[in-house]
C-alpha cells in the first residue's frame, strides 16, 4: 500500500488501487489499533465505504477522483460532518448537524475519505486527551502515556497508521503539542486562514483548524485544500493561498532563537535534541542568530486573554448544565467565568505588545526556532511531570512553546527530530502570517537533510 498523500491519490486516479482497497486497509488499521490507542469516537465504515465507492465511480468515468483521490484522513470529533454526531469529547447528547464544515466540504470535494472522529480533550480544554467520558486516548509509542491535546486521538490515529492523515484544532498548541508527543508533523495556520465554519470554538480569536500527517508534503497536500477564505466565516480572511515551491536552501536560510524563551526549563533529551537541531543546521550552512526578545515569553496573562472567550462560548451550557463536564474541565471553566475584565483588557494589551515584538522579529529571519514542548512523556493519571529535577504541573510544560503562538496570530510547523528516542524531541518553526508556505518549505528541507522523520511507533504504511 502506497505510503503518502501524493502516492495514494495517484495510484487511485491511475487505476492501479481502488479508493475502496485502500479505505478498507485503514478501517481495518483503526479497528485493529482501536482496542490499545481508543484514539476515535466513531470509526465511519459504512459512509466511508460509500465514499471510496463514489471516488472510483469517478475515476472510472474519466473525470478523475481530484488531488486527495481515496486518501483515508480522520477528523477530530468536533469539527461537524453532516449526518454524523458531533459529540466534542462530552456528556451532552451529540448534535447531528445536517451540513458539514467546510473543511470537510474542501477535503471531500477533492476525493478525500473521511474514514471515522477521532478522540480529543473534553470541549478542547485540556493538554492530555484524557476523556472522562470516553476514556483516555493513548500514545503509540507507549501505551502508558498521553498522546497530548487537545487533538491526541488525531495525532495518535496517524501515529499509530491508522490515518494517513487527520484533522485538528489548535488554540494555545492542540495540533503541535500531540504532534511533538505522537512524534509526527503538525501544522497550526495563520489565525484566519482555514475557515472555521462547523467547528465547535474553544476562542474564536484564537482558534485554528490544521493537519496532522507523518511528513512535511501530506501536510501541505491536505494544508493546500483546507486553506482559503470562507466568507461564512467572520474570522476567514481574504488572503492569496501560496504553494510551497519545493525544500528551502539551508545555506539561504537565517533561524533567530528567541531568548530567554528557549531557555525556560525543560526534559533533558529535549534540550539535548534541540541542541542537536542547532548544531546540526550550523553544520549544514544555515544562520542561526541569537535574538534577544524578554517579551516573548509566556505570561500569568496569556489565560485571562483566553478564558473571557471561553466563558462566553459556554455561557448556557454552564448554566443549565454543570454536572455534564469532566472534573478537570468544570475545574478548568469554573476559573474561566472567573476572570477580572481588568485582567483580560491588560492581557489584551500584553497580546498586541507581543504581536509586534515577533513581528518585528521575523524582519531579520525566515523563521524563529523552538522546541515544540518542553517535555514529551506524561503519563496518563498524573498531574505532575519531572522537569529539570523538579515536580512540576503537566499542562505548562506541554504548552510553554505553543500556547504564546496563538497569541501572535502566527503560523507555526512542529517536526519530529530524527533523534533517538520515545517519542523523539520535536522542534518548532514560527513564521510570519500568511507565510505558510514558508514554513513548509523549510520543513522540507530538514527532512531531505535527514533531519527531520517521523518513525511510525505502531503499525506500517508499508
Amino acid at each position: 500500500m502506497p505510503a503518502g498523500i501524493a502516492e495514494i491519490a495517484r495510484a487511485v486516479n491511475g487505476g492501479e488501487l481502488s479508493a475502496v482497497e485502500v479505505v478498507a486497509d485503514y478501517l481495518a488499521r483503526a479497528e485493529a489499533t482501536q482496542p490499545a490507542i481508543n484514539a476515535f469516537t466513531h470509526i465511519d465504515y459504512e459512509h466511508a465505504s460509500r465514499a471510496a465507492a463514489e471516488v472510483d465511480a469517478r475515476v472510472a468515468r474519466g473525470g478523475g477522483g481530484g488531488r486527495l483521490a481515496g486518501v483515508p484522513i480522520a477528523v477530530k470529533d468536533l469539527i461537524d460532518h453532516a449526518g454524523r454526531p458531533n459529540t466534542a469529547g462530552t456528556s451532552l447528547p451529540p448534535p447531528i448537524p445536517q451540513e458539514s464544515a467546510t473543511v470537510i466540504t474542501r477535503l471531500e470535494g477533492a476525493g478525500a475519505v473521511i474514514i471515522g472522529r477521532t478522540g480529543l480533550h473534553e470541549y478542547a480544554f485540556g493538554f492530555s486527551s484524557e476523556n472522562h467520558w470516553f476514556g483516555a486516548v493513548r500514545n503509540p509509542w507507549d501505551t502508558s502515556l498521553s498522546p497530548g491535546g487537545s487533538s491526541g486521538g488525531s495525532a495518535a490515529a496517524v501515529a499509530a497508521g491508522a490515518a494517513v492523515a487527520a484533522l485538528g484544532t489548535d488554540t494555545g498548541g492542540s495540533v503541535r503539542v500531540p504532534a511533538a508527543i505522537c512524534g509526527i508533523v503538525g501544522l497550526k495556520v495563520t489565525h484566519g486562514r482555514v475557515p472555521l465554519t462547523g467547528v465547535f470554538p474553544l476562542a474564536p480569536s484564537l482558534d485554528t483548524v490544521g493537519p496532522l500527517t507523518r511528513t512535511v508534503e501530506d501536510a501541505a497536500s491536505v494544508y493546500l485544500i483546507i486553506a482559503g477564505h470562507d466568507p461564512a466565516d467572520p474570522w476567514s480572511a481574504p488572503q492569496p493561498v501560496v504553494t510551497p515551491q519545493g525544500s528551502a536552501s539551508l545555506r539561504q536560510l537565517t533561524l533567530g532563537i528567541p531568548h530567554p524563551w528557549v531557555d525556560l526549563p525543560q526534559t533533558g533529551d529535549v534540550a539535548d535534541g534541540f541542541a542537536s537541531i542547532r548544531k546540526a543546521l550550523t553544520d549544514r550552512g544555515a544562520k542561526l542568530i541569537d535574538l534577544d526578545l524578554p517579551d516573548l515569553v509566556p505570561a500569568s496573562t496569556l489565560e485571562d486573554s483566553v478564558y473571557p472567550e471561553v466563558a462566553a462560548v459556554h455561557n448556557d451550557r454552564w448554566q443549565h448544565h454543570p454536572e455534564s463536564y469532566g472534573p478537570d474541565v468544570a475545574q478548568r471553566m469554573a476559573e474561566a467565568f472567573d476572570t477580572d475584565p481588568i485582567r483580560y483588557v491588560r492581557a489584551q494589551e500584553w497580546r498586541a505588545r507581543i504581536r509586534h515584538v515577533a513581528q518585528a522579529a521575523l524582519e531579520s529571519c525566515d523563521a524563529l526556532m523552538t522546541p515544540t514542548v518542553a517535555a514529551n512523556r506524561k503519563p496518563i493519571g498524573d498531574e505532575l511531570i519531572d522537569v529539570a529535577g523538579k515536580m512540576v504541573s503537566f499542562r505548562p510544560q506541554l504548552s510553554r512553546f505553543t500556547a504564546l503562538v496563538n497569541h501572535t496570530g502566527m503560523p507555526a510547523l512542529a517536526l519530529p527530530l530524527q533523534r533517538a528516542g520515545k517519542p523523539p524531541p520535536s522542534v518548532q518553526l514560527i513564521g510570519r502570517r500568511w507565510e505558510e508556505h514558508r514554513l513548509l518549505e523549510i520543513g522540507l528541507a530538514l527532512e531531505d537533510a535527514g533531519l527531520s522523520r517521523c518513525n511510525a511507533p505502531h503499525g506500517s504504511q508499508d
